[in-house]
């Protein structure tokens, strides 16, 4: 056990100031907001660490980490294990909120009575059936009912928990949130919610919009914000760092923490827009052809109208063979937990050694909770399911490959795997006909990529790797990353809105960028065919958003 003051962060880690500040809070509740590598989860294993090895969850209460995915819980609690050491680590339950819900239901059975009664061998499936069955989304409103109705209930988990995290807080549901609420609201229990500005992106400036803004007043958080990207190199930090400067003070953190030169930032400038659509084009095809860029993790973003600003660009690497999305239009399938689940499954089936899709497969399908020998057990049966699978593919598809065939072996897979754990890997999932119509559109396009010709194999593997340059606003790219990232028009009459909101934005597209950035502006911009209402031809660099570059340097 060491003092509070005498903590210092494991494995040598240095955290940002308003990181650090989360970590070691002690008196008050906190919520968070952050984008992508900012180091949320860390932060996280950080403050356990920080709480359990000072003493400040004193022994024998437990700290309660809920999060809304079953791989982002296994992966708490496995860092707050190689920091603690697993004795500590093993006063942590990290669960999601319907495992959570069932261990509730669990314990305090017997306080659901009436047409909720449950009998104890109850499981979960559809339909409910009385007494026998709960549906999944049964779960959560029937633990906030327990601890609504039983005093002995609620106290129990407030005695057991001294402090609760709640990670991607901004997908938090209304039952969701009533379930916190029923359980901790109004007691001496810390709370620390973390969240991502994908959902919001003027919470970069600290306009905490709904579930934050009552989680912050409901339990007097402090509200702080996560800056850094630990992902971009250090040029692109400390442009990103400067920018924090202005934005949130506090929040910066000292120049000599990032002051390597690894990275590129770079501003160009053209005369008109077919000048800057053909220099771009060429410069993109160059990352792909001499530095082997993968065309997918090349952006090109712009504040507004993508079809409008980046008309030119589209033509020029039209011309040029390179392909691009326009991510305005299209709903990026790959990055649906269900549709990666069906191609790793599929993957597995198909392929002859697919170590990636296996591993990712088995994160979701293993238990969190589940000792060695009932994760052994769990690994042996879909061993022998996948191995069943394989036969059945080899005896209908010896020749040619029909996408009935994957999808029937598909849908047997997600029957096996179950609704309640489908639906735990999203909380779009949870409600509405999504999880059916992004299932549906999965087997779509794997249709379509089988159509193309190339075999099974590359057909699945493309269906994540899209081999294609990204076009898209600076909202549609929140919560994502690329290693090149071209910001087309950095003028005053591109970011012509309330200067904290289009700073805001622009620092969320400046951090998307890992290893190289470059901010693009024309003197002239030739007012589009079809374009309706104000476009300003002569342009004006925006001298702030430039003016951050020189930091970088």
């Amino acid at each position: 056990m060491i003092k509070p003051s005498q903590w210092q962060p494991s494995e040598g880690l240095a955290l940002e100031p308003n990181a650090l500040a989360a970590a070691i809070e002690i008196e008050r509740s906190l919520v968070l907001t952050a984008g992508p590598g900012a180091g949320k989860t860390e932060m996280l294993a950080q403050r356990a660490g920080f709480l359990l090895r000072t003493g400040t969850c004193r022994y024998p209460q437990r700290i309660l980490a809920i999060s809304f995915k079953v791989d982002a819980s296994k992966n708490l609690k496995e860092r707050v294990r190689r920091r603690c050491g697993p004795e500590l680590a093993s006063r942590l339950d990290s669960y999601t909120f319907h495992g959570f819900a069932k261990r509730l239901i669990d314990r305090f059975r017997p306080v659901l009575t009436g047409d909720d009664a449950l009998d104890a061998d109850y499981t979960v499936g559809d339909p409910r059936v009385h007494r026998r069955q709960i549906g999944f989304l049964d779960m959560v409103p029937l633990a906030i009912d327990i601890l609504r109705k039983s005093p002995m209930a609620r106290n129990a988990v407030r005695q057991t928990y001294s402090h609760v995290f709640l990670d991607e807080f901004q997908d938090c549901t209304g039952f969701q949130y009533e379930l916190i609420c029923a359980a901790f609201k109004g007691t001496h229990v810390n709370v620390t919610a973390v969240g991502d500005v994908k959902q919001s992106i003027m919470a970069w400036a600290g306009a905490l919009d709904g579930v934050f803004q009552r989680f912050a007043s409901d339990f007097s958080a402090i509200s702080l914000n996560l800056y850094q990207n630990f992902r971009s190199q250090p040029r692109l930090r400390r442009m990103q760092n400067a920018m924090v400067k202005v934005m949130d003070p506090a929040a910066a953190v000292p120049d000599e923490q990032i002051a390597q030169d690894a990275g590129s930032v770079e501003v160009l400038s053209y005369s008109d827009c077919q000048k800057e659509a053909d220099a771009l084009a060429a410069t993109i095809q160059k990352w792909i052809s001499n530095e082997n860029i993968a065309p997918s993790d090349i952006a090109v973003l712009v504040s507004r109208q993508v079809e409008h600003y980046a008309a030119r660009l589209m033509l020029a690497l039209d011309r040029l063979g390179i392909s691009y999305r326009n991510e305005v239009s299209l709903q990026d399938l790959s990055t649906e937990p269900v549709a990666r689940l069906i191609v790793d499954f599929l993957l597995v089936v198909v392929g002859e050694y697919e170590p990636d899709a296996y591993r990712r497969l088995m994160e979701v399908l293993l238990d969190v909770d589940a000792d060695e020998v009932e994760a052994y057990g769990t690994r042996l049966r879909w061993r022998l399911f996948i191995d069943d699978s394989r036969q059945r593919f080899r005896q209908n598809s010896l020749q040619l490959v029909d996408a009935d065939v994957l999808r029937e072996l598909a849908t047997g897979f997600l029957q096996s795997v179950g609704v309640q754990v489908l639906r735990s890997l999203s909380a779009d999932y949870e409600h509405g006909g999504w999880l059916d119509e992004v299932t549906l559109n999965a087997f779509q396009r794997i249709g379509e990529l089988l159509r193309a010709g190339q075999g099974v194999v590359v057909a699945l593997s493309r269906f994540s790797e899209d081999g294609n340059v990204r076009l898209m606003t600076i909202h549609k790219s929140k919560g994502l990353e690329f290693d090149s990232v071209v910001m087309l028009g950095v003028e005053k009459e591109t970011f012509w809105g309330k200067l904290v909101e289009e700073r805001s934005a622009f620092f969320v597209g400046i951090s998307r960028a890992k290893r190289r950035l470059v901010l693009s502006v024309v003197a002239a911009r030739e007012r589009p065919s079809g374009m309706k209402g104000r476009w300003d031809v002569v342009r004006t660099p925006h001298k702030e958003f430039l003016g951050y570059v020189a930091d970088a340097k």
